[in-house]
């Protein structure tokens, strides 16, 4: 077990503040904690944007666009949620996905995020196999519809 005099004020991942012995107001700690943890435990977004809207509703989370201005300057990439009347936010690191709801598409962060690129039905050729097109354009409404693509 990892001695507790070993940990530093925060998770390396995801920056969740760690509480203490005899730490005062042990509530706050806890409960960015757990907006954190809100934002990040399968997440999804409203969409892509690079100011704050003025009238967020209660849990709405956004991806700040590389173009951020205003209070978001400087947090380009990372996910913005509005909890309890206030901005939380989650540092985006490897690997991590995310749902964009306004596009229903899956985005990886590999050094920043990534967008699945649609695959186009086949078309042409000199041997058309009806079948074979049929179960492809299957598999790919199928992919597209769970935000593959």
């Amino acid at each position: 077990m990892t001695l507790p005099s070993s940990f530093r004020d925060k998770t390396p991942r995801h920056e969740l503040p760690f509480l203490f012995a005899g730490q005062a107001q042990r509530e706050f700690f806890v409960n960015e904690s757990l907006a954190r943890l809100d934002l990040l435990i399968q997440p999804s977004v409203v969409g892509e944007i690079g100011n704050p809207p003025e009238e967020p509703e209660d849990g709405q989370c956004f991806l700040i666009a590389e173009t951020a201005g205003g209070i978001w300057t400087g947090l380009d990439g990372n996910i913005a949620g509005w909890i309890a009347g206030e901005w939380v936010y989650a540092v985006s690191s490897e690997g991590m996905q995310l749902h964009d709801l306004s596009t229903a598409t899956m985005l990886t962060y590999k050094g920043g995020w990534q967008r699945s690129t649609p695959i186009a039905e086949p078309s042409g050729g000199n041997t058309i196999d009806a079948e074979a097109r049929s179960a492809i354009a299957a598999l790919i409404a199928t992919m597209t519809q769970h935000g593959v693509f």
